[in-house]
């Protein structure tokens, strides 16, 4: 995977990166670090993609519901206009109507439900995806910043005894 070796590569650029003494920075050049950043985006899974995909289809579902649904009740409408020639027709095309609206709206709802829960779905594999990327590469960076920070804090530790040391001894032959 390209994102892998992108992010081995800013790896390798902190590790070969020139340091400051003593504190533990490093200096690296922005530039670099930002085109490969850059290709990173390029590089992200597709995932990301098929989310707005999900996301645009999920509305285009829900208009075409919509639509649906209103031409169901306009036509509903229609019908019970023309049977309102007795009380009996015209209940009979309410409890239709009733009827149509009903399973309309259920229609509408699995349809939303199902969107929402694929949606769920996708994003819930990307969001996996993602903890493992970080667990796998940002906290093996981390470590490695640690431990660096550690020996450091090592050196300068021996260094500061060398030096009482000498201070020492500085006063005994004093």
């Amino acid at each position: 995977m390209k994102v892998i070796e992108l992010i081995q590569e800013i790896e390798d650029i902190l590790e070969t990166a020139g340091g400051f003494p003593l504190t533990g920075k490093v200096m690296v050049d922005p530039e670099e670090i930002r085109d490969i950043l850059k290709e990173i985006k390029q590089e992200l899974p597709e995932e990301i993609q098929q989310a707005q995909w999900i996301k645009n289809e999920r509305q285009r579902i829900l208009d075409d519901a919509k639509v649906e649904y209103d031409r169901v009740i306009s036509a509903a409408n229609e019908k019970a206009d023309e049977l309102v020639e007795t009380d009996d027709i015209t209940l009979r095309a309410k409890k239709r109507a009733d009827e149509i609206m009903r399973a309309t709206e259920a229609n509408v709802k699995d349809l939303k439900l199902g969107t929402f829960n694929y949606i769920d779905d996708v994003l819930g594999s990307f969001q996996g995806k993602m903890a493992d990327l970080n667990e796998t590469y940002a906290q093996h960076i981390f470590n490695e910043i640690n431990d660096m920070f550690a020996k450091i804090d090592d050196t300068i530790n021996q260094n500061r005894d060398e030096i009482r040391g000498l201070s020492y001894r500085t006063e005994e032959e004093g």
